[in-house]
């Protein structure tokens, strides 16, 4: 539970509060109110039942509050009684803070009512109590030295903060000075320093308050346990040397995200000319809403609908219900279906615990196991015993230079996990620090190209290629990046070299920048919402001075890499037009063999369902990933060859049989597919070989007849041939590929478009 917190914020809106000092566009009152404003709707913005807040108006044109019949507490008024504040109220209070005409009233008063509305809300309870003065210090001060000392009393015996910030006061730590100082002001400035420091309290300057705001909050959360029990070695029931100690397991680091926005629209008014209310509309009409709430949004709602295909349907599909749908885990491209029984089967009836299950070095694990963010695991904070036995596994740990591998079930019948257990040692704390990793059969891999060499499909590796960097520009690529050493450019306190970008000054842009947008606009709807802080840009482009640094080591990674500066070369085929300084499409490599990880139960799932290297018949129904199994399982490379003329028959059948054009589209996927595949493993001559015959049967009519149209989906889809500009392999050229596409549309077409 978060703690319980009481702020009253006093906020001087005096006459004087309207003048302009120091160079500022703004007024005294709307300056400090950038201060209040932001701290106030950071507390809203928490939604917190235990966040309370009141405000206090000091020299008003009114008098409202319960000490009002004395003189001393004329011209204070309590604009927001403590409590939770939402939006309509912070609407509310946003026009109770004017500028007032008067000057009089007593800050030290509305002190004293500060102290008295804590008083009576907080009670006796465990509160965070915060008194908060904002104030230009130009009004009379009521500086009684007896009735100071009972302020002080009270604010230290009931626990309370006192914070107060002045328009233009002196701040030597911040290193300010305000010149020509009018004599109460100074006389005031010392009245409230005297009274701050005589109750632990802060004074300060508000520019110095201002300029901070720029710096984003860091989150605190209380820390709820995930794990209270035993941390063991070895099984306890069968053995008794096993070790046990008493742990408990808490969040250290936790994924802040933006705040979600809810979906609205627009309602329309009904022909009756009624209008229902959002919140009417939102709780379907079990709630009736007074006139005054009425908005013109209304919350989305939802409906979802599940069809399956159905060639007797309207439309080739069907709806189902939700009730008639079973339950199925994707495997591959594959639909495994598994029922409820069977299901239970497989889950496992499993006790709370964290086991030891093994030791690695710390150089034998790679970062990028970890999935999860960290948590800390420390003993049993009153178990002086087990305090002292995981000390003496932290450093047996820090010794022996390795980490522990566990595996924890945080409740009965939770699914296990995998963690992995890092010694944490500091002068006054010692813990494990752990990150869940994956099991062997979470892990999947992946066909990367490595970076120093292209294999072919034979596995011949080569390392001369034009996708592979010479000698000259890996030299002009580590020449720059040297150039561009971050590590150093940084100054700390002193004025030593130091890290240029530390983690502490690097923020979330999304998530701060979200945040101060919907802040500003709770107070100004109608205004444009300001730039973004400093600090959240700071990071966004390389230092300026670094890069005139290294512009000749750019120059010459330039020149080595041959960067010529163009256009996307799909706008000029689109159009019919080329261009010498096109940029050509992402042309990749083949594909290699690898090594699949074997999970540590032994069993080869693939041969379990059927799989390994054999043989793939390519089947109609289910061209396209068995078309690209075959290519997987191929041994050679006259496998690739063979997989093509299967989909091509595919292909052809297709369209001979098609009913008008109704399967011109699955053809035209499977096109597509068949291109992309030959592209990457740098057959191009295949698809080529296959788009001329395919062009010609069509033109010859031995695809079931007139059959022109399909070639102009096929131009449509932008499916040419593979020339040189995609793979070097490739022999054809741009005009080759305009030659056999052709410019103008079959006859059938265009009067079919007519």
């Amino acid at each position: 539970m978060a703690e319980k917190e009481a702020t009253v914020y006093i906020v001087d809106v005096g006459a004087s509060m309207g003048e302009k000092h120091n160079g500022r566009h703004e007024s005294n009152l709307d300056f400090a109110m950038t201060y209040v404003w932001d701290k106030i709707t950071s507390t809203v913005a928490l939604d917190r039942k235990t966040a309370l807040l009141g405000v206090i108006g000091l020299r008003t044109d009114e008098t409202a509050n319960e000490l009002e019949s004395e003189e001393s507490f004329e011209n204070i008024s309590v604009l927001q009684e403590i409590s939770n504040i939402l939006l309509p109220e912070l609407q509310l209070l946003r026009d109770r803070i004017v500028l007032s005409n008067v000057n009089s009233g007593d800050a030290i008063s509305a002190v004293v009512i500060a102290i008295q509305m804590i008083t009576k809300q907080c009670k006796k309870l465990k509160f965070k109590r915060k008194i908060i003065l904002v104030t230009d210090g130009r009004g009379a001060l009521d500086a009684d030295p007896d009735s100071i000392t009972e302020i002080t009393k009270k604010i230290t015996q009931d626990d309370m903060e006192l914070v107060i910030l002045g328009v233009d006061f002196d701040d030597p730590d911040f290193g300010f000075k305000e010149e020509d100082k009018d004599p109460r002001k100074a006389k005031n400035e010392d009245t409230f320093k005297a009274l701050t420091d005589s109750c632990d309290g802060i004074m300060g300057t508000m520019q110095a308050a201002v300029e901070e705001l720029g710096m984003p909050r860091l989150k605190s959360t209380r820390p709820v346990p995930s794990y209270k029990g035993l941390l063991t070695l070895g099984d306890p029931a069968t053995y008794d040397s096993a070790a046990c100690i008493d742990v408990e397991r808490y969040p250290r680091t936790m994924i802040r995200k933006p705040m979600s926005a809810s979906q609205f629209v627009q309602r329309l008014e009904p022909a009756d000319g009624s209008i229902q209310s959002s919140a009417t509309v939102f709780n379907d009409g079990n709630i009736e809403m007074p006139d005054a709430n009425i908005s013109d949004l209304s919350n989305v709602r939802s409906s979802r609908a599940y069809y399956v295909p159905d060639q007797t349907a309207p439309g080739g599909r069907k709806e189902v219900s939700r009730d008639d749908l079973a339950k199925g885990y994707e495997y591959g491209r594959t639909a495994v279906h598994i029922s409820e029984t069977d299901e239970n089967v497989t889950k496992l009836e499993t006790q709370a615990a964290l086991e030891l299950i093994g030791f690695i070095p710390w150089a034998n694990y790679d970062r990028y196991m970890s999935m999860s963010v960290s948590c800390i695991v420390i003993a049993q904070r009153t178990n002086s015993k087990a305090i002292m036995a995981l000390s003496s596994l932290i450093h047996a740990l820090f010794e022996t230079e390795s980490y522990a591998v566990a595996r924890l079930v945080s409740k009965t019948d939770k699914a296990p996990l995998l963690l992995l257990l890092a010694p944490f040692i500091e002068v006054d704390c010692e813990c494990l620090l752990d990150v869940q990793i994956p099991f062997a059969e979470d892990v999947r891999s992946y066909k990367f190209p490595p970076l120093d060499r292209v294999v072919t499909v034979s596995g011949k590796p080569i390392k001369e290629h034009r996708n592979l960097p010479n000698e000259a520009l890996t030299k002009a690529m580590s020449d720059y990046v040297d150039h561009m050493d971050l590590s150093t450019l940084g100054r700390d306190d002193d004025g030593n070299p130091s890290e240029y970008m530390p983690m502490t000054d690097t923020f979330s842009p999304v998530l701060h920048r979200i945040d101060q947008a919907v802040r500003w606009r709770a107070i100004h709807p109608t205004e444009p919402v300001p730039p973004p802080y400093e600090i959240l840009t700071r990071y966004s482009q390389p230092p300026s001075d670094l890069l005139a640094l290294s512009k000749r080591q750019m120059e010459k990674l330039k020149v080595a890499a041959d960067v010529k500066k163009g256009t996307f070369q799909a706008i000029h085929l689109f159009i019919g037009l080329s261009s010498p300084n096109a940029v050509p499409p992402k042309v990749q490599g083949r594909r290699r063999n690898r090594d699949e990880i074997k999970p540590l139960s032994g069993l080869n799932v693939e041969a379990l369902l059927g799989g390994g290297k054999k043989t793939v018949k390519i089947s109609s129904q289910n061209a396209i990933p068995d078309f690209r199994r075959a290519l997987d399982n191929a041994e050679s490379i006259e496998g690739i060859p063979s997989a093509a003329r299967q989909l091509g028959h595919i292909i052809e059948a297709r369209i001979k049989d098609s009913f008008g054009d109704i399967a011109y589209a699955r053809a035209i996927e499977e096109i597509t597919a068949l291109r992309e595949e030959m592209s990457e493993l740098e057959e191009p001559e295949i698809y080529n070989n296959f788009a001329r015959e395919l062009k010609r049967k069509l033109l010859a009519e031995e695809l079931g007849g007139n059959r022109k149209d399909f070639w102009w989906e096929f131009r449509k889809s932008k499916l040419g041939l593979i020339d040189s500009n995609v793979s070097k392999k490739s022999d054809a050229t741009e005009e080759d590929d305009k030659l056999v596409r052709g410019r103008k549309p079959p006859d059938r077409v265009q009067a079919r478009e007519r």
